[in-house]
């Protein structure tokens, strides 16, 4: 079967947000909520092995904040910082690096771990890119602390977490790189979106061949507020600057696309030969289940393409990214996960494959 992997996140049980709230507001103590943690990361891992999912992982379910994890909790970080409006009417906060020198709180590994010991099937982990934390780097500089040390710190400690996940016995690693639209948008002539590739390419070229095979790359266009006017001239302009960087997979969304077939013969002009492209074949966006003929046709047309060894499928993006999300429905992430996967099979039968 051609290969299928999740993005990452699933909706959170709601007794897992109402116990995050009762623990801001102090009603609840630390050793509760791990409690409720450690269930919601077993059950997720469960329902991930009950779809069939070859690759699977814990939900995200215990990150504070899947971009800005990292830096939860610094001293020298301001967590208010500048503010983002999401077209969803969601405000965030970009954080702010008050002083140097720089470095991370929390390594990924430390969710990992806590996967690994109650998973059954291979588990990927989500990592944030070097290129959206080098954006709480402010405009007007750090005194003592110049912007071209911050990126040394922070090319070092990128590196790190990724071997430390690789080390624990991550499947593969994918690394989130959620500011490359936004870039894109600020910036049309690409050069602000150039120099945040450049970051990532610093940490990806210190690792062999091999490990980058096992390390790849999710574009989701969606986020920033406006963003879906004009995904497509954001993807074309994108895609001959995504494919150079040194990594084996990219994640990318497409069910959510409406020309596809424009999408994919960029695909077919700059993927590498030893590159994977992971389509997004569920539009997460939707709150419809698709059939799985569906799926299985959106396969068939983009191996037309795509040669079927470069060829797997994913989801556009995570089902739940935030974590006092209720909006979304975790029964109905699984459920998109198993048709995900009976469309795979599908057309992979007819791939003989």
């Amino acid at each position: 079967m051609l290969p299928t992997e999740p993005i990452g996140s699933i909706p959170r049980p709601k007794e897992l947000v109402d116990a995050i709230l009762s623990y801001r507001e102090g009603q609840l103590d630390r050793n509760e909520l791990d409690e409720i943690y450690d269930q919601s990361i077993r059950d997720t891992l469960e329902a991930f092995e009950t779809t069939g999912s070859p690759v699977i992982t814990d939900g995200e379910q215990t990150k504070p904040l899947f971009e800005m994890y990292p830096v939860c909790g610094l001293e020298n970080v301001d967590p208010q910082g500048i503010k983002i409006n999401c077209k969803n009417g969601r405000v965030l906060h970009l954080p702010r690096l008050t002083e140097g020198p720089f470095q991370y709180k929390t390594y990924a590994d430390a969710y990992l771990d806590v996967a690994l010991k109650y998973a059954n099937k291979p588990v990927k982990q989500n990592v944030i890119s070097p290129s959206s934390l080098s954006l709480i780097y402010p405009e007007e500089g750090i005194e003592n602390y110049p912007r071209e040390k911050f990126l040394e710190d922070l090319v070092d400690e990128a590196e790190k977490e990724i071997r430390l996940c690789l080390g624990s016995g991550a499947y593969n690693i994918q690394m989130n790189f959620s500011e490359a639209l936004l870039a894109f948008q600020l910036d049309p002539g690409k050069e602000f979106l150039k120099s945040l590739i450049n970051i990532d390419n610093r940490v990806l070229k210190r690792f062999s061949t091999e490990e980058q095979k096992r390390i790849g790359i999710h574009i989701c266009p969606r986020g920033a507020q406006g963003a879906s006017q004009n995904r497509l001239i954001d993807y074309v302009g994108l895609l001959p600057l995504l494919f150079p960087l040194n990594v084996g997979s990219f994640y990318i969304q497409f069910a959510g696309e409406t020309d596809k077939e424009r999408i994919l013969q960029y695909i077919n002009k700059y993927l590498g030969p030893e590159q994977m492209v992971f389509l997004g074949v569920i539009d997460v966006s939707q709150p419809a289940i698709e059939h799985p003929e569906k799926i299985r046709d959106m396969i068939l047309k983009a191996a037309e393409y795509i040669p079927v060894i470069q060829l797997g499928t994913t989801d556009d993006c995570g089902f739940s990214a935030f974590s006092d999300d209720l909006a979304a429905s975790r029964k109905m992430a699984f459920e998109m996960i198993r048709v995900r996967l009976q469309g795979t099979r599908m057309a992979s039968e007819e791939l003989n494959i």
